[in-house]
This record gives structure tokens, sequence and C-alpha cells, in this order.
């Protein structure tokens, strides 16, 4: 009997991190629940310690079984179907948004994050069974129809979303050999399709607009009647698309070195737009300061460091690129997130992997993450 390895750094990181960041969702989530929502302060963190329950048993069951179960078409496509099914039916059943089924006593559950560790799984099957042919034409076509399909149903509802597999699928295909000039053209594709889905909401627009051009500087030489600026203030509900940036920008600043202290912090009194969710690494930097940003970075990084051990010490193809899929998902929302909130990229809402609020990131995050323990134990 093959003697299980458990990779206890990724693990107790894995645990550790969840468990700061129900610490922090409390401090970061009681005045929103309270002023906002008119529920009690601990409204968010409950929901949220309840999601995580489920969200570890699920993920030690991945974890005890053997990953290469999954390497077979049943799994890779079956996840896939079931995505691009829910996708489709959230689209009718949403017709607002577009990303949420509503459940009775549960909450929200938002189908777009199980496109990550779907994806994942598919792109590890089809890289491990085509290795040797990466660059034929036929797996290219038939890679690509997967994956701008499934693209392009999640962008849809979340363009943030859709962006984290995207990246995760060019760079697994890189990996395995791709050639350039294919990448290229992929690359060109993708970034049509994102083009395409700024300009097609006004609100996404301005996002853009306001990380690159806020004042309208450049623009308004090239559109002098102000078409594009009005395009944009219909579609924005505030009037300044660079507002959460620069509140959370304001959190940062007033953390310093060692922070305000913990539950003390001030931007989350309504000031800062969603502290719990998409800003809740704001709150982390006003609350713990520039130590408290780097604990979570080093977490993160720890992340990197055991996805890449496992990457090469897989005896398996599928094993390689299972456990790069899952690390690279990761790791890139983390930084774009992280990004977004230090005001390095346009803003875009979606979570901090493991810290903040949401049942289904938090679900779908430990699903990929004990598909990567999984790895570790039956590397051997």
């Amino acid at each position: 009997m093959t003697r299980l390895r458990t990779d206890w750094i990724l693990f107790l990181t894995i645990v550790v991190m969840v468990g700061f960041g129900l610490v922090m969702l409390y401090s970061a989530s009681g005045a929103v629940a309270e002023l906002r929502y008119k529920k009690e302060p601990y409204y968010f963190v409950i929901r949220q310690i309840g999601w995580a329950a489920i969200s570890f048993v699920i993920l030690m069951a991945f974890k005890k079984m053997d990953y290469r179960r999954m390497n077979t078409p049943t799994w890779a496509f079956s996840g896939l179907g079931i995505v691009l099914g829910l996708l489709v039916a959230v689209y009718f059943v949403d017709s607002g948004s577009h990303r949420w089924f509503r459940l009775p006593g549960v909450g929200s559950f938002q189908p777009s994050e199980f496109a990550k560790p779907a994806l994942t799984v598919f792109l590890a099957y089809f890289v491990a069974r085509r290795a040797s042919i990466i660059n034929d034409k036929r797996t290219l076509q038939q890679a690509l129809l997967a994956v701008l399909l499934l693209g392009i149903l999640v962008v849809v509802a979340d363009l943030g979303t859709a962006l984290v597999p995207l990246i995760t699928a060019v760079l697994v295909f890189w990996v395995a050999g791709l050639q350039w000039r294919y990448i290229a053209r992929v690359a060109l594709i993708g970034v049509f399709v994102v083009v395409v889905a700024v300009v097609s909401r006004g609100y996404r627009l301005g996002r853009v607009i306001a990380f690159v051009d806020p004042h309208y500087q450049v623009i308004s030489k090239f559109d002098p009647n102000g078409y594009i600026k009005n395009y944009v203030d219909r579609s924005t509900q505030v009037r300044d698309p660079n507002y959460q940036v620069t509140q959370s920008e304001i959190a940062v600043g007033s953390g310093g070195l060692l922070g305000v202290g913990l539950m003390q912090g001030k931007q989350k009194l309504l000031f800062l737009p969603d502290p719990h969710t998409d800003f809740i690494f704001a709150t982390i930097a006003e609350e713990l300061g520039f130590w408290g940003a780097c604990i979570i970075l080093a977490g993160f990084l720890i992340i990197l460091w055991r996805g890449a051990r496992l990457f090469v010490l897989a005896r398996d193809d599928f094993g390689k690129y299972l456990a790069l899929g899952v690390t690279l998902t990761v790791v890139i929302q983390a930084l774009i997130n992280m990004s977004v909130v230090l005001g390095m990229a346009p803003t875009k809402g979606f979570p901090l992997p493991l810290i903040s609020f949401g049942g289904s990131s938090l679900l779908s995050t430990l699903i990929s993450l004990g598909m990567l323990l999984s790895v570790s134990e039956h590397e051997g």
C-alpha cells in the first residue's frame, strides 16, 4: 500500500489563511452588517464559517482521493459541461447581473467561480493526453473551442472572474510547449473578447478610463463631443469611478508600518465599498499595517512555492499540469486582487482567495487546493 504524504506546509498554510480570513472578515464586516444591511455584526462571519466547514469537508475528500482518478474523460468533460450548463441557466434565472442563484436559507451561489477548478481538470487532462502534439492544429482547435466557450459565458456575467481561468489556460499551454505564434494568436483573440466585453458595458469602460485617463484629457482630444464620457456616465452608478481605489489607498496609507490596530480601522465605516469582499486586503493593510499585508502575500507565495514543487516532483503529466493549473489560478487571482487594491490595476470586483467573504469563492478555492494536496499525497 502506498504511504500517503501530506504536504503539511501547504495544508497548514491553507488552514491558517482561512482562519486569519475569518478574523479579518469579522473586523471588516461588522459595521457594514449593522449600518448597511441592518443585521447583527457577526452576520457575515457566521455565514462564512458555515461555508468554511462545508468547504473543508470537501477539501479533505479531494485530498484523500487519488488525483489520478480524475484523469478520465468523465471528470474532464462532465465538470466542464456542468459549469457551462449552470452558466447558461443563471443567465436566465438572474436576469439582472446574470451571476447568482439565490438559494433560500443558504444565500447566493455563483456558478462562474466553479469554472476555475473545472477548467483546471480539463486542461490537465487535455494537455497530458496531447503533450507530444500540443502544436497540432486539431489539438489547438479543440482546446480553443472549449476555453473560449467557457470564457465567453463567464465574461457575460463577470469579466474579472473570466480573466483568471483564461490567463491560467494560456500559461499552462505555454509551459506545455505551445509555440509563440499560437500563443500570440490566442492572446489577440483574448484581447478582442476582453475589449468587446469592456466596451459593451459602460461601467466597465469607466473603470478602465478611471485608471488610465481619469480626467479624460487624452480621450477628449479625439472625442471632443464627449460621447464616450456620456456613455460611461449613463451606465455608472457613482460619479467617480475611481472612488473605490481612492478610499482603498487611503486605508492602505493610514495603516503605515504596524497598522491602526485590529478592529480600529476607519475606512470600513462605509467609506470603503466592499471592505469585507473585494477590498478586504485594504482593511488588513489599514488595521495590521505593512507587516499584516506581507503576511497575506507570504501565504500566497508559500502556495506558489509548494505548487511549483509539486509540478516538478509529480511523476505523471496529469499531476504536473493539475498542480500547475491550481497554483496559477489561486496565485493569479490573489495578485490581481491586491494590485487593484493598491491602485496598480483597473478596478474589477472579485474576492481575495481564502480571505474575502464569499461562499462560492471559498468552496471553489478549497476544491482546487484539495486537488493540489491530492497530488502531494499520491505523488509516490
